[in-house]
């Protein structure tokens, strides 16, 4: 999502921001901003490309110390009076990340008469650092960020400078990227080594609740402590182009690796576990009106389709909701019997996808509220429908949609503890269990990258067959159906999802010692029914590949391979299935050669019919 960048050195500071903030351009973003500290802060922001910005730099405009950003809209329009930097007198901030506590922080500050010119989240650090450098005059900048970090909960990686000290600029970090470069005319500051690797190929990564120090004499770094460390430098080996995709060869292969952080970006800032209950003020409906929901009509297209699949299990199982899930290419042409009661959910990655558009316009005209569910700020959904929840996967080039699938999973599984907890099917209770599980999702997704060897030598054993089965019930049968769309979308293969009872009306014919059946078989309310499907196509020869959880001892006995998922809560396996069959069928093009991140026929928003 967001980008920063800072530079302290010999050089101009204004042409190395501009040109890093541009090599930073592939994350996504809707407005950007430079700050350069010349005895006074000087600062250019607006909304729009960098190309814009550098429309309103002043040709004069220069100095050897400064920070930049690009800005993917969390909290508030895509405004320049939203863009970073954020100033508070005599301080200048830029932010990647969401603080959650920002309001709590917000009404403090504005008690002790600070005045706050944007909506969002970051301005509130910049006036906490200048209410604590004022209250604290001993305080040095580093100080005062040290202090800073231990009032703010969330995440974040922040460079900010000081007129006090004009000579450095001191970092941080929290569950947000930061990595520092050590050139021979300057150090700079970045959330990826994309942005300096011109200039250097010596980086540093900083961890979680370290601080850093860069001025022109060289870098320091501290423990959250404030006591000085030690780090290791390392040497990047790959060039420019291939650094924007972080070293791995194709963005897919990123893109897989990166869901750990979308899905916790996805939820940050909306789960109250203590509490047990979902913060979701985006969705702007009343408990009243959740209360009053007859049925809610969840219309997309592809992998959002799928997703809303899994929606549909949620929203009946969790908030006692009748839910159906249409197509929007067919939905356009029905007769749907729609109402005011009737709550329509659109889901699409870009928000931009033609017949989803045109499907929820249809549905506003019976007096539907209608909320989306994208991945792309100011997008023509985001026009169209009463409210939005954005999922914060970051922009996603690979053409086959991966961490985008699973932040919908996540939104999708918020709204619906939310709306069950409102309409009283669930308790908070019940609830918590299932917040603390997504809380674990991001370390778990994590552990099945670790074992993605496994998953290569499956897929490279079965990468010549001509045809694949995907089987799985209940929340899992969606799955199924993403596991196949996946594997024919990037490796050619014919590959069928079967809800896994349906085999016996028709799909057995197709099963034969030359047809894998990958099966969905994790731990559940219909494991038992699985296992039986599972030897219904051994019986006829076929090969089973099970995906299971870590415990499940049983599970060998019946299947030639078996793929793992940590144990998690029945309801969210989903995405971590999903993790493993994408690495599945990514593994599978790999082997047969195919053009991984565009494959052929297909683009990444659909924006015709």
């Amino acid at each position: 999502m967001c980008g920063i960048v800072g530079y302290v050195g010999t050089e101009n500071a204004v042409d190395i921001i501009i040109s890093s903030l541009k090599k930073l351009e592939y994350r996504g973003y809707d407005s950007a901003g430079i700050t350069v500290l010349n005895q006074k802060l000087e600062t250019y922001k607006t909304v729009g490309k960098i190309a814009d910005l550098e429309k309103i730099i002043p040709a004069n405009f220069t100095g050897h110390i400064g920070i930049g950003h690009t800005r993917w809209a969390t909290h508030g329009k895509p405004e320049t009076r939203n863009a970073h930097p954020h100033l508070s007198s005599n301080i200048a901030v830029v932010h990647n990340g969401i603080i959650e506590n920002y309001m709590k922080l917000k009404e403090k500050l504005i008690s002790q008469g600070y005045e706050f010119l944007s909506d969002t989240d970051t301005e509130v650090i910049a006036h906490l650092l200048h209410s604590t450098i004022k209250n604290n005059t001993q305080f040095s900048l580093l100080d005062a960020v040290r202090h800073v970090m231990n009032e703010m909960e969330g995440s974040y990686a922040i460079a900010v400078l000081y007129t006090a000290e004009p000579d450095h600029i001191v970092l941080a970090r929290k569950d947000s990227p930061l990595v520092i470069g050590l050139g021979n005319n300057g150090f700079f500051a970045a959330s990826d080594v994309t942005a300096f690797l011109r200039y250097t190929k010596n980086a540093v990564y900083v961890n979680d609740k370290e601080l850093v120090l860069i001025s022109p004499t060289g870098v320091e770094f501290y423990n959250n402590d404030g006591q000085q460390i030690e780090k290791k430098v390392d040497i990047i080996e790959w060039d420019e182009e291939a650094a924007e995709k972080a070293g791995y060869e194709h963005f897919m292969l990123k893109e897989i690796h990166e869901q750990s952080a979308s899905i916790q970006d996805t939820y940050a800032g909306k789960i109250s576990e203590l509490e047990g209950r979902v913060i979701l003020d985006e969705l702007k409906m009343s408990d009243d009106q959740l209360k009053n929901l007859q049925r809610i009509t969840i219309i997309a297209c592809g992998t959002s389709w799928n997703a809303g699949c899994v929606g549909k299990y949620l929203f009946e199982s969790l908030a006692g909701i009748h839910t159906d899930i249409e197509t929007a290419s067919e939905f356009r042409y029905g007769d749907p019997v729609l109402c005011g009661q009737v709550f329509t959910l659109a889901i699409t990655q870009s928000g931009e996808t033609a017949d989803t558009l045109a499907a929820i316009r249809s549905s506003k005209a019976y007096g539907c509220k209608a909320a989306a569910i994208t991945n792309v700020v100011g997008s023509s959904i985001t026009r169209e429908t009463d409210s939005v929840l954005f999922t914060r996967a970051g922009p996603e080039i690979g053409v086959a949609a991966t961490k985008t699938f699973t932040a919908q999973l996540i939104i999708l599984y918020l709204m619906a503890i939310h709306m069950g907890t409102v309409r009283g099917r669930l308790t908070p209770e019940n609830a918590r269990d299932i917040l603390v599980g997504i809380k674990q999702l991001p370390g778990q997704v994590q552990k099945v990258l670790n074992n993605k060897n496994i998953i290569k030598e499956c897929a490279e054993h079965y990468a010549k067959v001509q045809d694949y089965f995907f089987i799985g019930r209940h929340v899992n049968y969606p799955v199924s159906l993403e596991g196949a769309l996946k594997l024919k979308e990037i490796s050619y293969i014919h590959a069928e999802g079967y809800a896994a009872g349906e085999l016996k009306h028709g799909p057995l014919a197709l099963i034969s010692s030359e047809t894998p059946v990958v099966a969905i078989a994790t731990k559940g309310h219909t494991y038992e029914k699985v296992l039986s499907n599972i030897k219904e196509v051994k019986a006829r020869g076929a090969e089973v590949i099970a995906i299971a959880n870590q415990s499940d001892t049983e599970i060998n006995k019946y299947v030639d391979m078996v793929l793992r998922i940590p144990d998690c809560h029945e309801l969210l396996s989903p995405v971590l299935s999903s993790v493993v069959l994408q690495l599945l069928a990514y593994y599978t093009a790999y082997a047969r050669g195919c053009s991984i991140d565009k494959p052929r026929n297909l683009a990444k928003s659909v924006t015709v019919e």
